[in-house]
């Protein structure tokens, strides 16, 4: 039986139209990637180039996607928010913070402690909503199960890794078999696998329906230390401090690549959206930039005068950045492998960076006790988040990318809110009131 064209899911980040098409009695999902657009494309040749392409859409959907095209658009143009405001301090823990994390909406987000607890936040009125509480040892590593949201893994010192519910704090499972601490975990996009990677070597595969484990990913010579799924799920990057990253097919189990010439640990790594790239960053002062297919390294990147400490994408992979010990971030566009803009202000290590969803503001966090915002198209520092009185080891932007979290060594979580018209004294709950991002369009 011939497929048939449900409706249309609106992505905004990064910029794409997701087809919900029914097969047999079955609904399905195909996503069509728009990472190149840009505002000033031409709209009906766009068109025309889906439309030939894609078997599931007809010349008279035109109408309708030229409508979703125009939408994702308009959300490239609204304005950017150039300044953030201090929105809450969290006494979060009694002892220091390890990582946090927000779920996709932006509404909640986690923090992990030395305390042994897991905490969840609203982050609109900076309440906690509860604690995870169980670990015999610190959580270290935390993550929603984005883009649902409704669960939460945390990995403990105490070897295993546990899967709880995120609305209710049950907890589902205890995931047990590392041999020593787990420091890394991701949920694959799909939300049916988890990967731990630990100090045992190795890394692990879980199933999130049973909790059972699927596979042990075996090879590295020393502990993993970071670990990410592809956007398609079937492949899985581990970075180690044995100098060297793994790709893994995440069916198999097996390793299909080592990622070999860095010469120093690896300390951070990850895939780009489209799937066919890797970066990775190492103790050896630079970061590299890997081709999937083939496991071949594209490029070095040079310039650090020290460790580089965490590297990442933006969400459509157009960019990547390479924080450092040296107390700058380097940013590069990823085609052209140019070094855009060296990043200079900090007076201590960059420990922690991550992109807003649009892509046009960065954040870095420092052992100097701030947090810096920086404009991507023109390198300048537009902010310098202070307040905190130990440093900065996480930070993070929520979806919507107007609100920021940091996390600090002082305990203490702070919430950034951007200073926009819906942040204004008599508009509460702007933040709140946003819609989400699919949109759908019926027949």
């Amino acid at each position: 039986m011939a497929a048939k064209l449900k409706k249309f899911l609106l992505r905004y980040y990064p910029p794409g139209v997701i087809l919900q098409y029914e097969r047999d009695g079955v609904m399905k999902q195909k996503p069509i990637d728009l990472l190149d657009l840009t505002p000033d494309v031409d709209v009906e040749v766009l068109l025309s180039q889906i439309i030939r392409q894609e078997p599931l859409i007809s010349e008279n959907r035109r109408p309708a996607l030229r409508q979703l095209i125009h939408r994702l658009i308009d959300k490239m143009l609204e304005q950017q928010h150039h300044s953030f405001t201090l929105f809450k301090v969290l006494r979060a823990h009694i002892l220091p913070l390890t990582n946090c994390a927000f779920n996709k909406s932006g509404d909640r987000f986690i923090t992990g402690s030395y305390d042994r607890t897991c905490k969840v936040w609203n982050t609109f009125t900076g309440e906690e909503i509860f604690t995870l509480e169980g670990h015999k040892n610190v959580v270290y590593a935390i993550a929603f199960n984005n883009p649902y949201g409704d669960k939460i893994v945390t990995g403990s010192f105490d070897k295993t890794c546990k899967l709880w519910d995120a609305y209710t704090g049950q907890l589902y499972y205890t995931l047990k078999g590392h041999q020593t601490e787990i420091v890394c975990l991701s949920f694959n996009p799909q939300s049916t696998i988890i990967a731990t990677g630990s100090m045992d070597n190795t890394a692990k595969l879980w199933d999130v329906e049973t909790g059972q484990e699927r596979a042990t990913l075996q090879g590295h010579r020393a502990e993993i230390v970071s670990l990410g799924f592809n956007t398609g799920g079937d492949l899985i990057v581990t970075g180690s401090f044995d100098h060297d990253s793994r790709l893994w097919d995440v069916r198999t189990g097996q390793c299909v690549h080592v990622l070999s010439g860095h010469r120093g640990e690896v300390s951070s790594t990850q895939f780009n959206y489209a799937g066919t790239l890797v970066v990775s960053g190492s103790i050896d002062c630079t970061s590299r930039l890997w081709d999937v297919r083939s496991g071949r390294c594209l490029s070095v990147k040079q310039g650090h005068t020290d460790e580089v400490l965490d590297v990442a994408f933006d969400s459509a992979g157009t960019k990547f950045v390479s924080a450092s010990a040296d107390g700058t971030a380097r940013l590069y566009h990823t085609l052209t492998g140019v070094c855009n803009h060296t990043l200079v202000g900090h007076e201590g290590e960059i420990s922690k960076v991550a992109f807003n969803p649009q892509g046009t503001r960065l954040i870095t966090a420092s052992s100097d006790k701030t947090c810096r915002l920086w404009d991507c198209e023109s390198g300048d520092c537009l902010q310098v988040l202070e307040g905190h009185t130990d440093e900065i080891f996480s930070c993070a932007f929520n979806y919507e990318g107007d609100f920021i979290i940091t996390g600090s060594k002082d305990n203490t979580c702070r919430i950034w809110k951007a200073l926009t018209a819906s942040s204004q004294p008599g508009m509460q709950g702007g933040a709140g009131a946003r819609p989400q991002t699919a949109f759908s369009y019926n027949d």
